[in-house]
Order: C-alpha cells, then sequence, then structure tokens
C-alpha cells in the first residue's frame, strides 16, 4: 500500500509538473500586440496550452518582467529596441519568431503637406534611442531635415546636420505621442496606438515606413536560456498560423495593408 501511495503522489507530481509545462505568462502593451496575443490565447486553450496575457503601459516594464521570471514571453519589441534594452541593461534575451511590422508614419493634424509646415514649426518624436533614429530617418526622407552619413536607425537629435526650417522638437514616450499630434505641427506615429485611441485617421500619414523596415518587426522575445522552450515554440507556431489572429490583426490597424506586414511572411 505504502509503494502504491508513493506510485500515485509521484504521478500527481509529474502532472503537476506537466501543467506548468503548458502554461505561459505573454507580456505585452494595450493596441494590436495584446488584442491579437489574446486571440491567439484562446486558441492556445484549446490546444492544452493555458496562456495569460498581462499588459504594461510602457516600453521598460516588460524586459523588467522578462528578466525577473515574472512573464515567460514579451510580446512589444523590435530586435534593435531589444539589442539596446541589453546593452544598457545586461539582459540575456532571443528573439523565438517574427511577429508584426508596424509601418510607423509621420502625422499632421494641421498641414497637408510637408510643404506646408512653418519655419519654427514643432515635431514631437519618440525618445527612446531606436524608434527616435526611424523617426530621424522619415523626416529625411521627407526632406526636412539631414543626418550625418551612416548614423542609421541610432541617429539622435544631435546627428542632424541640416534643419533647414529650424523645426523644434519634443521627445515623448512612444505610446504618448497619439495624445500630443494636436498639438504639433508633425509627428511621429504608431499605427495601432492611433487606431486604439479613435483621435485621428491612421491612414493620414504624410509617410510611412514600408517593408525595408523590416528589421523592426515586434517579435516574441523570452530568455535565452529558453530559446528552445516547447510550449514557447508551440504559442509562436499557433499565433503565425491563426487565421482569427490575422483578422483581428488586420482590424488592428483599420483594415489598412499599408499600416503593417506579416512579418513571418514577407
Amino acid at each position: 500500500m505504502t509503494f502504491l501511495r508513493f506510485l500515485a503522489a509521484l504521478g500527481l507530481a509529474l502532472c503537476a509538473v506537466s501543467a506548468r509545462a503548458e502554461s505561459l505568462k505573454i507580456g505585452t502593451v494595450p493596441g494590436a500586440y495584446s488584442d491579437a496575443a489574446h486571440v491567439a490565447a484562446r486558441e492556445a486553450k484549446a490546444q492544452g496550452l493555458d496562456v495569460q496575457v498581462i499588459e504594461f503601459s510602457d516600453w521598460t516594464t516588460p524586459n523588467v518582467a522578462l528578466d525577473a521570471g515574472d512573464v515567460d514571453v514579451n510580446f512589444f519589441q523590435h530586435r534593435p529596441f531589444m539589442e539596446n534594452a541589453a546593452k544598457q541593461k545586461g539582459y540575456q534575451f532571443a528573439i523565438v519568431g517574427l511577429g508584426i511590422l508596424q509601418n510607423i508614419g509621420l502625422y499632421s493634424l494641421k498641414h497637408k503637406s510637408f510643404a506646408e509646415i512653418p519655419t519654427g514649426g514643432t515635431v514631437a518624436i519618440a525618445n527612446d534611442p531606436v524608434n527616435q533614429g526611424r523617426a530621424l530617418l522619415l523626416l529625411q526622407k521627407a526632406g526636412l531635415i539631414t543626418l550625418k552619413d551612416g548614423v542609421g536607425f541610432l541617429g539622435t537629435l544631435d546627428d542632424i546636420t541640416a534643419n533647414p526650417k529650424t523645426l523644434r522638437f519634443t521627445e515623448v514616450e512612444g505610446p504618448q505621442l497619439v495624445r500630443i499630434t494636436r498639438d504639433v505641427d508633425l509627428a511621429q506615429g504608431y499605427p495601432h496606438f492611433i487606431v486604439a485611441s479613435g483621435s485621428f485617421d491612421p491612414t493620414s500619414g504624410l509617410i510611412y515606413s514600408g517593408i525595408e523596415d523590416k528589421l523592426f518587426a515586434v517579435s516574441f522575445v523570452t530568455k535565452a536560456s529558453r530559446k528552445d522552450d516547447p510550449a514557447i515554440a508551440k504559442f509562436v507556431k499557433l499565433f503565425q498560423n491563426s487565421d482569427a489572429v490575422k483578422q483581428q490583426i488586420r482590424k488592428s490597424f483599420a483594415d489598412s495593408d499599408k499600416l503593417y506586414l506579416l512579418a513571418w511572411q514577407n
């Protein structure tokens, strides 16, 4: 009887370990990424994978939570952002699957063209190193500024070599840019935040990034030590192959092909 009890206890312990192995916590941010993750989580449950989606309101905490083990995966950042955070904080992270490439834009609710932007006009851009660099590249593409040769997406305001209109810059945390777009002449914009806010038309950008920015696809990130975790791989595969997820992503980007790409398909 004692041996049978031992076997029963062992069986329960193995079941508990198995259950834990098939549970995941996904850290993300409100909007398109969170909405898509919730849809995938519902489908995962039908396949025996219990996924909890945890939303964060900023772009710092999801990596702190991942490093601390409070979440198993996060889904909010692209490779350059991840590598910059790792350089600053010493994180040991790895990308385990591509997600959504959001085509960032430059928006104006006061002017219909770049030519109308006045001398001394105000421009709002992201305050983090990588996303600020992306905005500056778009401003250069629009002919409003010139950057030092070779700075690429790591450019900062200090790398501007020509500013013919003497534009004045305001640096804002990315998710908050949508809130001040009406107060400036031009603003960097993230379509999914604009859709979520309902503030203005996300397809009204004067210029957008595109497939050339594939490096900036928001991806699934985990600790490097867990990059081969089968439960994580199962969730990523489900996400990428789910028609319901693809439909939700399209809805989150206002049903507009110019606002996003499915990075794993391009």
